[in-house]
């Protein structure tokens, strides 16, 4: 409708100019000019706004973590997004295998999701949070868990609960700190259902 309108509008100038002027006269030169301008400002007004969504998509993800030269950490994911500020998301499940220093899986845990945070180089993983710690027979399940690679700890300010399978004992808490392989567990706010025999 609008391009319509602007053809029209330079048939109706062109036309009404004298057959024999081989100049434009100054009115019919602003009005030539009045409709180029809208004519650029239309096309400015077209822009969209600016993408915020991922730069990269990647899809059967594994990250693994090294130290001299031996395999520490296995990181499974069927996708994962990287946007414009360096963050990844992994949208899906997240399955994550801690190793010993003979290679043999010590730690497993899963979740529903998770990040990856550039600036805190920290990853966060979220929804149902299952960590089973084969040796000793404990599952410990919360909402979020966070792990750091530069210090190489885990940690969470969320409510959690362990449970050894062997013994029955439930340990439920308010924040953690732990190793990265969860060899050492140190609770912030602590209260248990522990078993005691005695003499």
């Amino acid at each position: 409708m609008v391009r319509k309108t602007k053809n029209r509008l330079i048939e109706l100038v062109l036309g009404t100019m004298p057959k024999g002027d081989k100049f434009l006269s100054p009115f019919y030169l602003i009005v030539l000019l009045g409709l180029l301008f809208w004519a650029c400002e239309g096309k400015k007004n077209k822009l969209g706004a600016l993408y915020t969504g991922p730069l990269e998509i990647v899809n059967q993800v594994e990250v693994k973590y090294s130290e001299q030269g031996k395999l520490k950490v296995l990181m499974k994911t069927p996708k994962s997004l990287r946007y414009q500020n360096e963050t990844k998301v992994f949208p899906d499940t997240i399955n994550i295998s801690f190793f010993d220093s003979l290679g043999t899986v010590v730690t497993r845990l899963r979740s529903d999701s998770g990040r990856y945070d550039q600036n805190l180089d920290v990853y966060i993983v979220k929804g149902n949070v299952r960590v089973v710690k084969s040796v000793t027979d404990e599952v410990l399940t919360t909402t979020e868990l966070s792990w750091s690679p530069r210090t190489r700890k885990v940690f969470t300010e969320k409510p959690l609960s362990v449970i050894n399978k062997r013994t029955s004992e439930v340990t439920n808490a308010i924040g953690m700190d732990a190793e990265q392989d969860f060899t050492r567990i140190k609770f912030r706010k602590a209260t248990g259902i522990y078993k005691f025999t005695g003499p």
